[in-house]
């Protein structure tokens, strides 16, 4: 065990100032508590990322080989969206369309660099923050919905529902899902007094998901959850933990059926749960619903090299895309089609070989994987390529991959020496 106390802390840049050290940190807890205020543009997330941007350039970030390939596929891929939007220039929400899709790509490599050091803290300072801003979130979606705060509801919600400080309930519903796995994880495995508090966060945080009625969010929770709780298991290293996140995640599923059963008491709730929970929706439906403009979309893609240009799509249907895949071929051709998912699975698959392990901030790297593969699940039903807290997870998983390979063979040198002394 005392090797792997040193390899952890070989992620620290210790020779940095203690004050910049701090700074940075905080830079990061600040980037996952803005996330969650987006209504306004530019969000306080774009002005705080790139702040951090700057300031983290200017105390020693470094560029590292392995982020090559992540660095040369988002190029490529915003390249064929430029592309396709030659033709559309003089209209600027194209134009603001392509220069975000470029900066979250930027902020792809920036996490990617920032959690590839220092990862143990960084990431928890990211944890905590995401936990404030999903707490902000969700009180204000709460409140708007039950009408708590004077002129709320037409402010914090949408179709009767709630969005909070987000433009969509939606996006609202898919963010909170990470700070909501961060909060289940302290309530099945952390000391009574912390998993007491995770888990009124996690209850607050639960019912703005339910309350922003996004079937896909809803679904993305659980199964989400389920997969994270699941490999927390098979990562345990004793039976009683093991046994522990087992009960406890027995008694957070009852408490959680429960919860549902009072709000659904509670008329307006009932019928729009009853309303969003149908799976005969009309814009799903027919010739020219959801996945009809899946399979007449992806027969265009394969006629149109270049695309038809980003924001393009609901000129030719009744609504946009509803699909990443698909809309990356629409918005950047082939370029960008077949870049977009390349990006995304090899993501995936990667992160398979780290799950089992065993680095210091082994847990909250489930949290992030289990949230990042359901936003991929998403990605086939909703437009999430502009979704900040999906570029966010990108950039960190492959900051903790460099991170997890450095921790690695730190281990493994630090085992071998006393072998060669010997």
């Amino acid at each position: 065990m005392a090797y792997a106390a040193t390899a952890g802390t070989s992620h620290s840049p210790t020779s940095a100032p203690a004050g910049v050290l701090a700074l940075q940190r905080a830079l990061v807890w600040l980037a996952g508590a803005s996330g969650a205020i987006v209504f306004i543009e530019p969000s306080p997330y774009e002005l705080v990322t790139l702040t951090a941007c700057v300031l983290f350039f200017g105390t020693g970030l470094r560029m590292r080989l392995v982020f090559m390939p992540l660095l040369f596929t988002l190029i490529v891929l915003n390249v064929g969206y430029s592309i396709g939007a030659v033709p559309f220039l003089d209209k600027p929400e194209v134009v603001n369309w392509v220069l975000t899709s470029w900066y979250m790509a930027v902020t792809v490599i920036f996490f990617a660099m920032v959690m590839s050091e220092d990862t143990e803290a960084r990431l928890d300072m990211l944890r905590r923050g995401l936990i404030v801003g999903a707490m902000i979130a969700s009180l204000a979606g709460i409140a708007g919905y039950f009408r708590l705060v004077p002129g709320g509801y037409d402010l914090l919600t949408l179709y009767d529902r709630a969005r909070g400080t987000f433009k969509d309930p939606n996006v609202l519903g898919a963010f909170l899902i990470l700070p909501a796995l961060f909060t289940l994880q302290s309530v099945v495995s952390d000391r009574f007094d912390k998993a007491f508090r995770n888990a009124i966060a996690f209850g607050i945080i639960s019912l703005a998901i339910l309350l922003s009625f996004s079937r896909a969010a809803w679904g993305g929770l659980v199964i989400t959850a389920a997969f994270m709780l699941a490999l927390m298991v098979f990562t345990s290293r004793s039976q009683a933990q093991r046994s522990r996140i087992i009960v406890m995640t027995l008694i957070a599923a009852i408490l959680a059926v429960a919860l549902i059963a009072v709000l659904l008491s509670i008329g307006s709730v009932a019928d729009m749960f009853k309303q969003r929970a149908s799976f005969d929706q009309s814009y799903d439906e027919g010739r020219f619903g959801r996945f009809g403009r899946h399979i007449l979309g992806a027969q265009m893609a394969l006629e149109l090299p270049f695309g038809i240009g980003p924001l393009q799509f609901h000129t030719y249907f009744p609504e946009d895309t509803h699909n990443s895949f698909l809309n990356a071929f629409m918005s950047g051709g082939w370029i960008s089609g077949i870049c977009y998912p390349a990006l995304v699975f090899v993501s995936a698959i990667i992160g398979f070989r780290y799950v089992y392990l065993q680095v210091p901030w082994q847990r909250g790297y489930l949290a992030v994987f289990s949230a990042f593969l359901g936003v991929v699940g998403e990605s086939f039903i909703i437009d999430t390529d502009h979704w900040r807290h999906f570029w966010m997870m990108l950039g960190t998983m492959w900051g903790m991959y460099a991170a997890a390979e450095r921790y690695r063979a730190t281990s493994a040198r630090i085992i071998d020496e006393p072998s060669a002394a010997s």
